[in-house]
């Protein structure tokens, strides 16, 4: 496949650093971007979450400029590789109002928009205004727990405790290009575009990308507990296109005020646009990741996801049945100084296979020589 990197890079890519992953004919590679010129770093990292342990993001062999894109046969790929994949959930007033939704209608998209126009009227401004865990935020639960309206996802969104889970197996994660999952037995999904922190093992964030934290809407409506089947399936996981690391001129405070857009174009000539904007986030994306690291131990580091303002209430086919996926879908997340990330809808059941696990992996770099590098 070939790849314009200019179309997905921002339009200052040439004064960013940035750091990816690709496949050539032998294998994964570690590549780098600087001054507009692409590198190869893998003699030197051969896994990305080497390259951010040790800070392994100069030298490497020139490719070639950007406007000459990957060498012939080479494909993108996720730009992590043994990082833990953590997503935090019900980080936003309007993704908590949503979850709320979803828990009272049993997953039903038909009964949504009734229940959506009474909530959102009495409790909408309420979250909105509190910082999570402070006693304002303690007051309007107890109020709303009077009211009958209390919720597991009110609690993560107004509490103390962020809703921290994994999101997708080490190395599962998809890149631009590639085609995304929904289960094939899901009748309400959406895609989240999420603005996604790279966090070495210390929990040092040293840059940022984009990823889509598919959901499915159907499952985790109609219990909490089904929330692995709702978020960790084949190819459900997209990262990407690069990550764009911390400098002078890209800092986490550009992440703070990021600004995530997406666009959804169906094969039917169906059009959905939506935003997620990180200014208002109800936690700030450090102390995520704090509460991401917390008491555990993450020695080849992590990503996390930050969580969605987006959730689409737009209807698509039948009044009052909402917005769900389908095939053949193009969902498209851009953010200005991140760049953009591109993928296909089909089914979980349907994608391509996930074979490059972490023993193949290991095995594919001890082949070449590269073990030692990782």
């Amino acid at each position: 496949m070939a790849y314009d990197l200019k179309a997905i890079l921002p339009a200052d890519f040439a004064e960013g650093r940035f750091l990816g992953r690709a496949l050539a004919p032998e294998g994964p590679v570690v590549i780098a971007i600087r001054g507009g010129v692409i590198y190869d770093l893998t003699s030197s990292a051969a896994s990305v979450a080497g390259a951010v342990a040790r800070r392994e993001f100069d030298g490497g062999d020139a490719i070639g400029p950007v406007a000459d894109g990957l060498p012939e046969g080479w494909q993108l790929l996720s730009p992590i590789d043994l990082q833990c994949i953590k997503a935090s959930g019900v980080t936003f007033a309007v993704s908590a109002i949503e979850r709320v939704i979803e828990e009272r209608a049993r997953g039903d998209a038909g009964k949504a928009a009734e229940i959506r126009a009474g909530l959102e009227g009495k409790i909408g401004s309420g979250i909105r205004s509190v910082v999570p865990g402070s006693p304002d935020a303690q007051q309007l639960k107890d109020a709303l727990i009077e009211q009958g309206m209390w919720s597991q996802y009110l609690e993560v969104a107004i509490g103390p405790d962020a809703e921290i889970f994994s999101k997708s197996p080490v190395l599962s994660s998809v890149g631009h290009g590639a085609q995304i999952g929904v289960r094939s037995d899901s009748s309400w999904n959406n895609p989240e575009p999420e603005v996604v922190l790279v966090s070495d093992a210390h929990g040092e964030v040293v840059g940022a990308t984009l990823g889509n934290d598919v959901n499915l809407r159907d499952f985790e409506g109609r219990s909490a507990l089904l929330l692995s089947k709702a978020k960790d399936n084949t190819a459900s996981c997209a990262i990407g296109p690069f990550i764009r690391l911390f400098d002078d001129g890209f800092t986490i405070d550009d992440v703070r005020k990021a600004d995530v857009e997406l666009t959804i174009d169906g094969p039917e000539g169906y059009r959905l646009e939506g935003r997620n904007l990180m200014a208002e986030i109800s936690r700030d994306p450090l102390d995520l990741v704090a509460q991401s690291l917390s008491e555990h131990h993450y020695p080849d580091g992590f990503v996390l996801f930050c969580g969605t303002l987006f959730a689409p209430t737009q209807d698509r086919d039948e009044p009052g049945a909402g917005f769900t996926h389908k095939l053949g879908d193009v969902v498209t997340i851009k953010s200005e100084r991140i760049g953009t990330l591109s993928n296909t809808v089909t089914t979980s059941r349907d994608a391509p296979a996930w074979t490059m696990g972490i023993g193949e992996f290991i095995r594919n770099l001890a082949g070449r020589g590269l073990v030692e590098k990782v």
